[in-house]
């Protein structure tokens, strides 16, 4: 496997199956450890301690929402189950954009992405994290080629933002609380390998936490109470939606697909001074596509 130093600083940019995805904002994990195993020892005796096998960190990066082909599909798949793996490198530059060294990793399979805060009221750009889970790693010479420069492609921030629901009004919408699709895995030893396979294990699409004006919030109240208070919530009362990131000129960079939406939860959203009154929805979604 090789021995990783973490890099947590300066600039990367990211390869997958042998193209080029763009510069990264930030990247780290990807270290090499083994786990510390205590044999069971009897009173007085001194417990004999020896190391499992090594296995690779995860690696996690947050990349802009203009998100380059190569990643979008690695979601799309990973998200309906077919749990792809990908070869790639992360490769670190110097101040003047060289290649200093190249993180080659392999059979790496999408364990999160997490969508950031979206809010209204946010000045902040909006990242994508996504978080990996290789089967080796090894750091090498810089042999991938470095662009000479970033790309000016568009951006999103958290502030730019559509959630669409069939049915409810979203136009009072001013928050939606981060979320995470998680990939979990499941370790199986194969034949002789010393280091234990990583397999998919199942795939979790989260709750959604949306924060509106109380004064737009009818038509999710009278959604709560049909779906909620009487009852009427098979999966004909489900409902479909999108959330959607906007460029600063609004056009849509990326779309979430949301399907077999239900609500379970109404209440007061906490308020601050004069701060106009409030309600949280919070959601389940049974699948998502990007």
């Amino acid at each position: 496997m090789g021995t990783i130093p973490r890099a947590t600083r300066g600039r990367f940019f990211l390869n997958l199956d042998g193209a080029a995805c763009g510069f990264l904002k930030s990247v780290e994990g990807g270290g090499i450890r083994a786990g510390v195993i205590s044999e069971p020892s009897g009173p007085g005796e001194v417990a004999k301690k020896h190391i499992g096998p090594p296995q690779c960190e995860e690696l996690a990066a947050e990349l802009g929402f203009a998100l380059p082909k190569p990643v979008v599909e690695w979601i799309r798949a990973s998200w309906r189950f077919e749990s792809p793996r990908k070869d790639g490198s992360v490769v670190a530059l110097d101040p003047l954009g060289v290649a200093r060294s190249e993180r080659q990793f392999s059979q790496a399979l999408l364990t999160e992405v997490t969508f950031p805060k979206l809010d209204g009221s946010s000045k902040d750009a909006a990242y994508l994290r996504i978080k990996f889970a290789p089967e080796s790693i090894r750091s090498v010479k810089a042999g991938a080629k470095a662009p000479s420069a970033q790309p000016a492609g568009k951006f999103a921030l958290a502030s730019n933002f559509r959630l669409e629901l069939d049915g409810v009004d979203c136009s009072k919408v001013s928050a939606i609380d981060s979320f995470t699709v998680k990939q979990t895995l499941a370790t199986a030893d194969v034949g002789e390998r010393r280091e234990p396979r990583r397999e998919p294990g199942a795939l979790e699409f989260p709750n959604l936490r949306i924060t509106l004006a109380e004064s737009g919030a009818q038509t999710w109240i009278d959604w709560f109470e049909d779906f909620v208070v009487k009852g009427n919530n098979d999966d004909s009362r489900e409902k479909k939606g999108s959330i959607v990131l906007l460029a600063p000129d609004l056009t849509e960079l990326a779309r979430v697909s949301l399907r077999n939406v239900g609500i379970f939860a109404l209440s007061p959203a906490p308020a601050v001074g004069d701060q106009i009154a409030r309600v949280a929805a919070e959601l389940y979604c049974e699948q998502m596509e990007l």
